[in-house]
């Protein structure tokens, strides 16, 4: 399924291909890489609040930011993993959190077969990207929170986010 007009990237619409997903929805399971090259899966989180942070690549500043703000606010909820999905290899994952100093976002990586990005509706077609987005992911695996950020190179509403996650 592709999907038009919902984000763009510098202002130009751009498509996003795979299935739509909203608040109330049972979060689909999903295949990526973690630095290791090993296959992580939604299931692997089971029983735990998910918090994930979609990310363009992490080799540009918003990206960097973006993962270096959820690093900084993710010790603050216990109970919970903060997961960071984006198309960047494994490789340069490990790289970015290591030079970066991220010890409490697990980064991850779709390149491979774009699992996440397609089950999530957050692939771009034209880039091979995925869309800037933020999910929070109860306990018994469904979405209560989304955000797809409009504009591609705009940062999340990190304050609406938090808010919402001092409110569980």
């Amino acid at each position: 399924m592709e999907r038009t007009g919902l984000i763009t990237m510098k202002g130009n619409p751009i498509t996003l291909v795979g299935n739509e997903v909203k608040v109330g929805d049972k979060a689909p399971d999903f295949t990526v890489l973690d630095i290791t090259l090993s296959t992580k899966r939604l299931s692997d989180y089971k029983g735990k609040l998910k918090i994930i942070s979609v990310t363009p690549s992490l080799d540009t500043p918003v990206c960097d930011m973006q993962m270096r703000t959820f690093n900084e606010k993710a010790s603050k909820y216990k109970d919970a993993v903060v997961l960071n999905i984006s198309m960047d290899l494994p490789f340069a994952i490990k790289r970015f959190c290591t030079t970066a100093g991220i010890e409490n976002v697990e980064g991850l990586s779709d390149y491979k077969d774009a699992d996440f990005g397609q089950k999530y509706g957050l692939l771009i077609k034209e880039l091979r990207l995925l869309a800037r987005a933020v999910l929070v992911i109860d306990k018994d695996d469904n979405i209560i929170y989304y955000e797809l950020v409009k504009e591609v190179t705009d940062h999340p509403d990190y304050d609406k986010l938090f808010a919402f996650l001092d409110n569980l």
